[in-house]
């Protein structure tokens, strides 16, 4: 049988087909615009969604047997306030995750509710990229549109809506909209107070790996296939990378260095930092799982890359690269602000350190390592924990970079995994979509048998060492230009 994986993320939707045995048959991915009509502010529009993704299946099931297809799940990008009328038509374009318009809800949030009891409603603290500061500032700021509200939903459940008619999420994505109780797995009802919404204006909530439902006959005909193909639940893009690296079960860890940063730590125990420095949600696998994210990670990269240096050749820019350890320049990552460990969405993108003689080498290098400095910062957190972490999956577009890796290897000091596919959350949705079938029994078990690691990068002793004098003096950089951020618009 195949099964599809949709990998809903900010610049494109990639689709993965995928055999019972975990093969990749095809990839295709379609883009569509992301749009910033303030500063500080990202929206999509979920109608572009839907279209490239059912203009990406045709052409991924152009050559397959179509009646072999016999589910679809997902992986997509977080947090994304997606609001539908009565008559399910888009109120408004999707207010993303990286968008930092809600600082005033935000620190309502924090302060006038209090942490304590957000995190105690919900396992979190808020952060200016969560749902439901976006809905209160829809409420403050766009009240004819708040009151139109019928449906709230998550971008990849827009589209299993759209799909399947069903209007649902999964545990792992809702876990980032602060308005679920991440431990007893039900809508807070504090939390729907305070945003001033409604369980029925909520989806129905489901495991990553349960079906929702089967393709609306129109959809069926319209891409060709059987009316009986299972649509499965999907997972946050982090949750569903995860799974498609095998971070699955208890202390396992990935690394992602997709348009975000992310390290995933996965745990069959729920649990909390004190200071809500780490988000903790629910995991695809049915458990837990604590995340740092940082806002801008290949992003950084790529903004480097595309818009300063004018280039594409990526790989070429790295090849000068040899001086590991001994770069002068630092690079703070912030871009787009920053969310763990700082949550603070004024803090901006820095270089710093720069001399007469500084080359174009050290200021990529210097990208390079301020995300892996910055990832290393909720690393530090989870330490804190006494979560013992000697090694981590690797995955998103970053992770196609050698020198990347052992940049990540160094800094870190772990064992860094490279996996047989570097897909994530495609493939993980495929994975997912695979166990609702009734093809695995568990998701662990579809991890056991589909995810096989071909090559690790080892740290080296002396590296780390140069590395770790490094990362002391990237971290006093923030706290000093905090006040500094503070005055920005």
């Amino acid at each position: 049988m195949l099964y599809i994986g949709v990998d809903l993320g900010t610049s494109a939707v990639k689709l993965l087909l995928m055999d019972e045995k975990g093969g990749i048959k095809k990839i295709v991915s379609k883009e569509y615009e992301l749009h910033f009509p303030h500063p500080g502010w990202s929206e999509q529009k979920p109608e572009d969604w839907y279209s490239q993704s059912m203009e990406g299946i045709k052409e991924l099931i152009s050559e397959c047997d179509k009646s072999q297809v016999a589910g679809i799940s997902f992986g997509g990008q977080m947090h994304g306030l997606v609001v539908l009328d009565e008559d399910d038509d888009v109120i408004r374009p999707a207010i993303l995750w990286n968008d930092g318009r809600t600082q005033k809800e935000t620190d309502y949030l924090n302060n006038k509710i209090g942490k304590d009891k957000l995190s105690e409603y919900t396992a979190n603290i808020a952060f200016a990229g969560f749902t439901a500061p976006k809905i209160l500032w829809m409420r403050e700021n766009e009240p004819d549109n708040f009151n139109k509200i019928k449906k709230i939903m998550l971008p990849k459940d827009y589209l299993a809506y759209k799909l399947s008619g069903t209007f649902c999420t999964d545990y792992s994505d809702a876990s980032g909209m602060l308005l679920l109780d991440v431990k007893n797995k039900c809508w807070s009802k504090q939390m729907m107070e305070i945003c001033g919404v409604s369980e029925e204006q909520l989806p129905k909530l489901f495991e990553s790996y349960e079906v929702v439902g089967t393709l609306k006959e129109d959809i069926a005909e319209e891409l060709g296939l059987s009316k009986e193909v299972k649509i499965i639940a999907g997972a946050g893009d982090n949750a569903a990378a995860a799974v498609g690296t095998g971070t699955v079960g208890d202390g396992m860890c990935n690394i992602s260095l997709g348009t975000s940063g992310t390290i995933f730590i996965s745990s069959k125990t729920f649990g909390v930092d004190s200071n809500n420095a780490l988000h903790s949600f629910d995991h695809a696998d049915g458990y837990y799982h604590l995340m740092g994210c940082m806002l801008s990670a290949a992003s950084c990269n790529k903004w480097w890359m595309d818009e300063i240096l004018k280039t594409k050749e990526y790989s070429k820019e790295q090849e000068g690269i040899t001086k590991l350890g001994e770069n002068h320049v630092f690079y703070l990552p912030y871009l787009m602000g920053e969310r763990s460990p700082h949550n603070d969405p004024k803090a901006r993108a820095t270089f710093i350190g720069m001399s007469m003689d500084t080359t174009r080498e050290e200021m990529t290098q210097a990208v390079l390592e301020g995300v892996a400095f910055g990832l290393r910062d909720s690393l530090e957190v989870a330490r804190s924990l006494g979560i013992k972490i000697e090694r981590t999956k690797i995955c998103g577009g970053g992770a196609k970079s050698p020198l990347w890796k052992k940049i990540i290897a160094n800094v870190m000091n772990l064992k860094v995994d490279v996996i047989e596919s570097e897909e994530g959350p495609g493939y993980g949705g495929a994975m997912l979509a695979a166990v609702g079938c009734g093809e695995y029994d568990s998701v662990q078990e579809a991890a056991d048998q589909l995810v096989k690691v071909v090559d690790t990068v080892e740290p080296d002793d002396k590296l780390v060492a140069k590395y770790e004098a490094k990362y002391q003096q990237f971290r006093e950089i923030y706290p000093a230009l905090k006040g500094v951020f503070q005055k920005f618009d």
